[in-house]
């Protein structure tokens, strides 16, 4: 039996099928590397280039391979380039994740793990936010994995199927052993920009905003290591195979740091000043986020590892470091 991960070529879906492999499980990626890379995948695991939206070849992959799980990463996730695009984000994100469930459903998998964001929250009057916060996207990025999450519980209820949406809040950081990273072309990652900034690949880097209600006017968000998420996902697939039931869960360490508070830790982990620049807030960026994770801690038995800001921090510039040498030895 495999697990299939959409998206598996790129940033967060590498990481997870490392957790797989490392864990024993057979994998099968389906990316169509517009922003993955074929080399992040391992060759132990199988690689179909092709798109999760395609339901003809998503059902005959999960005949090929056995599936009997999905874990979907597959998808669009710049705020403000949503804002910009509204129709491409829906179409990327909810239309085409509409036909991988219907294939699944089609195939007999019982098993759906999905990469939603923090973003359904919208700007939340509690803080930390838990899962019964209500539901209110400020940008069509929020809305679209909400739509999908909708999807998702209604599926549960028609059919023989369950599912898990981790709702995932600031993802940074690179895995330990140097396998994979961030590796993403104009990326809009704060810690990854932070990275290339403090390396010389960018002259500065810009800060969105300045005037938030927030300790020093900068956003605050609550940043979780990329390998604490993947085990997170590890953990949902293991509630599943039990029999839990379908259900949503924050995945964060309920502690926020601002956008200035980030930036000096990349200058005290590289050891030099980053040009950083005050500009406008972006569209669709709230002012603060950051997770109540009690309920995936207790019900999944999730136990991050990774909890550290100058750590998260350290493993992206390693991987930037490591950008170089794999740039130069090809």
């Amino acid at each position: 039996m495999t697990v299939l991960v959409t998206g598996g070529a790129g940033y967060i879906g590498s990481h997870m099928v490392l957790r797989l492999l490392d864990d024993g499980e057979r994998v099968v990626v389906l990316d169509n590397l517009s922003t993955g890379f074929r080399w992040a995948v391992p060759s132990v695991a199988s690689l179909v280039v092709g798109d999760a939206g395609d339901g003809d070849l998503v059902r005959t992959v999960m005949r090929k391979f056995g599936v009997y799980a999905v874990i979907h990463f597959a998808g669009s996730i710049v705020v403000p380039d949503s804002v910009a695009d509204p129709l491409g984000y829906y179409h990327n994100n909810t239309v085409k994740s509409r036909a991988l469930i219907e294939a699944a459903v089609a195939s007999q998998v019982k098993h759906f793990i999905f990469s939603s964001t923090a973003a359904v929250y919208g700007s939340p009057d509690q803080s930390p936010i838990a899962e019964n916060a209500e539901l209110k996207p400020v940008s069509p990025y929020g809305w679209s994995k909400l739509m999908t999450e909708v999807m998702l519980r209604d599926t549960a209820h028609a059919h023989d199927f369950r599912y898990t949406a981790l709702r995932y809040f600031n993802v940074a950081g690179a895995d330990p052993a140097g396998r994979s990273g961030q590796s993403t072309a104009r990326a809009t990652h704060l810690i990854k920009v932070a990275s290339e900034a403090a390396l010389g690949k960018r002259g500065h880097m810009d800060v969105y905003g300045t005037d938030y209600p927030t300790p020093d006017g900068t956003c605050v968000r609550d940043y979780i290591h990329v390998s604490d998420l993947a085990a997170a996902h590890s953990a949902a697939l293991a509630y599943l195979r039990a029999g839990g039931q379908s259900d949503v869960f924050n995945c964060g360490y309920t502690r926020g740091f601002s956008v200035l508070e980030v930036i000096e830790a990349v200058n005290k982990a590289a050891g030099l000043k980053i040009d950083a620049r005050f500009a406008p807030r972006r569209a669709g960026d709230p002012p603060s986020l950051v997770a109540a994770s009690a309920k995936a801690r207790d019900t999944l038995g999730w136990k991050p590892v990774h909890d550290d800001l100058d750590g998260i921090v350290t493993a992206a510039l390693n991987w930037e470091r490591r950008l170089e040498e794999l740039k130069a030895a090809s």
